[in-house]
């Protein structure tokens, strides 16, 4: 019988898509879901032939690349635990960096807010948790993103108004926004080779792809629209592919948003920008 740290070593070697840190790290959150305790306590009280056979399954399911989130059904962001499963992408620390900064430029209470691409409901679940007497709408194309970000916001008793709309195709009916936010997808088709095979075979291409010819189609459909729906002086705030930071800029500017800021993350990557529409 393998000590926990063995059993770790040894499932870790089997999860060749990873890095060894990236494994061993993927090992440890299953093993914690399953047996309920913190790594500390875990190591004292492990014994491997009272491991569960769902957790071998789930072990089982890690090795195809299967993300972890989508295996126990939860994601941290911004300290708090969400439900994700495969019609939702996964939260990433970079939308946190986002939701900071909206948090932290916006201190004035009553804020209204719009988050265009609901997903998981992350971005509008914790803008309406964090920011007091905020009212917050969020939409989406995908009914079944909807569906998981209502359980969210009701697990995580956030006021949120979700709308099933096609921001290509459609205007929310709302008006006078304070901020309109979005972390749209923005993944040119032509870079699927290139993404890691746990998020190209089973996040939601809807939630990633924009058709290589035209890589900022949603934040020019939504600064567009933004302009209708935005008050003066409203905020604009984006997620980016780090790609295209001077021609999301340059897009702004001719649309004629102001005080454009394009802004790194902690990757040092160009990463988010913000706009203020003048009116």
């Amino acid at each position: 019988m393998s000590n926990y740290n063995e059993l770790v070593k040894r499932w870790a070697g089997e999860l060749t898509q990873y890095s060894p840190e990236e494994a061993v790290n993927l090992i440890n959150w299953l093993l914690e879901y399953h047996l309920g305790l913190r790594k500390v306590d875990m190591v004292e009280a492990f014994e491997e032939n009272n491991l569960s056979e769902s957790l071998y399954q789930d072990f089982e399911r890690l090795k195809t690349g299967e993300p972890v989130q989508y295996i126990i059904g939860k994601a941290p962001f911004y300290g708090r635990d969400f439900f994700v499963d495969e019609s939702v992408l996964i939260p990433r620390n970079e939308t946190e960096e986002l939701v900071h900064m909206i948090i932290k430029e916006n201190p004035k209470p009553g804020m209204k807010i719009l988050d265009i691409g609901t997903g998981s409901g992350c971005i509008p679940i914790s803008l309406a948790l964090e920011m007091k007497d905020s009212e917050v709408y969020s939409v989406d194309v995908s009914e079944d993103a909807i569906e998981v970000a209502l359980q969210n916001a009701e697990q995580l008793e956030a006021k949120v108004t979700f709308i099933h709309l096609d921001i290509l195709k459609d205007l929310p009916a709302i008006s006078d926004l304070d901020i309109l936010v979005s972390n749209p997808p923005y993944v040119p088709q032509a870079e699927w080779v290139d993404l890691h095979s746990n998020v190209r075979d089973f996040e939601p291409g809807l939630a990633l792809f924009v058709p290589d010819h035209d890589p900022l189609l949603f934040y020019r459909v939504i600064a567009e629209k933004g302009k209708l729906l935005l008050k003066k002086g409203g905020k604009l705030y984006y997620e980016i592919h780090n790609n295209f930071g001077p021609e999301t800029v340059d897009l702004l500017e001719k649309l004629g948003y102001q005080d454009i800021n394009l802004v790194r993350d902690l990757n040092d990557k160009n990463r988010m920008v913000s706009a203020t529409f003048a009116g």
